[in-house]
């Protein structure tokens, strides 16, 4: 695995994390948008209480994880999704990013978007922008891969270790183990699993920057490289292939890609990039078709009902934002002429 040249350990952190003050903090972090839960409303009743004992549970080592409540969603893909209650589980991953984030996130590259505070899908976007840009005069060539089942594929020991890279602590190192072992990879829908989920790759993005030296670009287990040079895309994947395979445990689905750029969408001699809900041509950028058809197919439905005014465009605001940051205008001015100008 790729190692940093000066790795700081960091410890005295689990005073902090179970504070009264840390816990209360992550209590209200937790809770923003879900007062009306009935979890949230059964720890109002004795809240202080409650802070109390989860204080006392964390600093005497009886703190287990709860048992989670497993369901699916099918949007954008099929997953399972695991939900823990509200107190004492999601207080306590509060509490402890509340002090690791700053840990974390000074391991995590500046080419990784996803779940970060000030970054998100927009910037990632702007970056890939930013790069197929920096090829002007040149031929432009991408491989795009795909981690197979990312969360569920993580494996435990190796991530534990990974963290043991950044916390020496080993009270809060237990405490993360336990939430870790909860299961088998890591749950999605655990809010500290988004960062744990960035932090098993960082390491392979620090070796794609700094050893291979190859422009890409991470958004969670969707990756995307670019090079003038079709040949080393493809040395670049037997690279990367090998890392992850050897050090992660980690399975490139088989429908990885490397082709060229086109440079719009009647240039018959590429193709797009559909990465992070845009396709990416060399001198455009517009939304995903899905996307776009759901945009078409949710105004249809709200005109049906009358919908007008604020009310409708507070509905179709989502989509505004897809619009606002690709090249959309045509799509705009044909079926919501009244904003088009506005937004674009």
């Amino acid at each position: 695995m790729y190692k940093a040249k000066i790795m700081k350990r960091f410890g005295n952190l689990f005073d902090k994390v179970i504070s009264i003050a840390n816990l209360q903090l992550a209590a209200d972090k937790a809770m923003r948008g879900k007062s009306r839960q009935p979890g949230v409303k059964m720890f109002l009743v004795y809240r202080d209480a409650n802070i109390v004992q989860l204080h006392q549970d964390l600093a005497d080592g009886t703190f287990k994880t709860s048992k989670y409540t497993v369901f699916k969603v099918y949007e954008p893909k099929e997953r399972d999704i695991y939900r823990l209650p509200f107190y004492p589980d999601r207080i306590v991953h509060h509490a402890i990013m509340n002090v690791i984030e700053p840990i974390l996130y000074s391991v995590f590259t500046y080419n990784t978007y996803s779940c970060i505070k000030n970054r998100g899908i927009t910037a990632c976007a702007d970056r890939v922008s930013k790069i197929i840009k920096s090829f002007e005069g040149k031929p432009l060539y991408c491989l795009k891969i795909d981690i197979k089942k990312y969360y569920p594929s993580i494996d435990n020991a190796i991530l534990k270790e990974i963290v043991r890279r950044k916390i020496k602590d080993v009270k809060l190192l237990s405490l993360i183990d336990g939430i870790i072992d909860s299961e088998k990879g890591l749950p999605i829908g655990n809010y500290i699993s988004q960062s744990l989920a960035n932090l098993y790759l960082a390491y392979f993005m620090h070796y794609c920057n700094e050893e291979l030296r190859i422009k890409c670009t991470e958004y969670a287990d969707d990756i995307v490289f670019f090079d003038s040079d079709k040949d080393m895309l493809h040395i670049v994947f037997a690279a990367i292939n090998n890392y992850l395979a050897t050090y992660l445990h980690l399975t490139i689905k088989s429908n990885y890609q490397i082709f060229p750029i086109a440079v719009n969408r009647y240039d018959k001699k590429g193709r797009a990039l559909d990465y992070v809900g845009f396709q990416f041509y060399r001198y455009q950028r517009l939304m995903r078709k899905r996307i776009k058809k759901n945009f078409c197919r949710h105004l249809s439905l709200l005109r049906r009902h009358h919908v007008a005014g604020h009310r409708l465009k507070s509905a179709v605001a989502p989509w505004l934002g897809w619009a606002q940051h690709s090249q959309s205008r045509n799509l705009l001015n044909k079926i919501l002429p009244e904003y088009a100008q506005n937004i674009l």
